[in-house]
């Protein structure tokens, strides 16, 4: 056993130190935990011996707690009560009734499905405080391999075997721009009427795939896009075309609550595919409550 746990008294010394300490008698005391009198006399003797001082004045005619025995009972009391209400608080964990879970999320989950996600899960596990982290797909991909979180909303092409994922959304991308461009007085744009426009886009590590995949729409597209910008997130990226840096590229679900300095319009013809999933890593580590946030996300 480790040094620092190696006490020579029990808890049960403890939870007859506090009888005591409540009846300031001791024939009382020790009725009312049904031992007997000596015994329960030795017993306090004994953890007053390991803890190296008295924690009872006795006289014939009553019982009085020293100061070391007040300070005993100010922090036995709320030790024993949290032992008493660790059976029932390990029981809700292990049912997936209280505790965390951690969840990874990008702007587009936030946007579209999480939020009603969030609100029937609290619904049926009030108990359970969720941990949310934004990070891109690549990160969130890691961080269910090492565990750091228990499921993610990202937006994969494949995933790594032991993944499981539900695919929750799929819509092409529509362009960003400043409100003031000419190009915004149209309803529709295609990406070959952008080859001019300066465009702001995502770290291509973040999701190798769809930074491919985009690069591919403008291909198809004759035009080669004149990139000035990688960041993320995708509020960062809109910060920058409100600041007449460019344009970017985001789903009609994200682009409902733009800042007025910017529009959406949608594309025609050739424009990438966002999809949004919901993974998670198949394992015997996974938290309980996991569980009924799948089946939240079902709903």
């Amino acid at each position: 056993m480790p040094r620092e746990y190696q006490l020579n008294f029990e808890i049960r010394h403890l939870i007859y130190f506090r009888e005591v300490a409540q009846q300031l008698h001791f024939r009382r005391a020790a009725e009312s935990l049904g031992v007997a009198q000596p015994a329960l006399s030795r017993q306090i003797a004994h953890l007053e011996e390991e803890l190296g001082a008295p924690l009872f004045l006795r006289s014939r005619r009553r019982v009085e707690l020293t100061p070391a025995g007040r300070h005993l009972v100010e922090k036995v009391e709320p030790l024993l009560q949290q032992l008493a209400r660790l059976p029932t608080e390990v029981k809700a964990i292990a049912g997936g009734q209280s505790g965390s879970l951690r969840v990874g999320f990008t702007g587009l989950a936030m946007a579209t499905v999480l939020p009603a996600v969030l609100r029937e899960f609290q619904r049926q596990r009030p108990g359970v405080r969720v941990e949310l982290n934004e990070s891109p797909t690549a990160a969130q991909i890691d961080a269910l391999r090492s565990g750091d979180i228990a499921c993610g909303f990202l937006h994969p092409d494949s995933l790594p075997e032991g993944f499981q994922f539900r695919q929750l959304l799929e819509e092409r991308n529509g362009v960003v721009l400043p409100v003031d461009h000419p190009l915004a007085q149209r309803r529709t744009l295609k990406l070959s009427d952008l080859r001019e426009v300066p465009f702001v886009l995502f770290p291509r590590k973040h999701n190798p795939s769809f930074y491919d995949r985009t690069l591919s729409a403008f291909a198809v597209a004759g035009v080669t896009p004149h990139i000035v910008e990688e960041i993320w997130p995708r509020a960062n990226a809109v910060g920058l075309v409100r600041s007449g840096l460019g344009a970017t590229l985001m789903c009609p679900s994200e682009a409902q609550n733009l800042p007025g300095e910017v529009t959406f319009r949608p594309l025609r013809g050739p424009a990438p595919e966002s999809r949004l999933a919901l993974a998670w890593r198949e394992s015997p580590d996974n938290p309980p409550a996991l569980a009924a946030f799948l089946l939240a996300a079902r709903r």
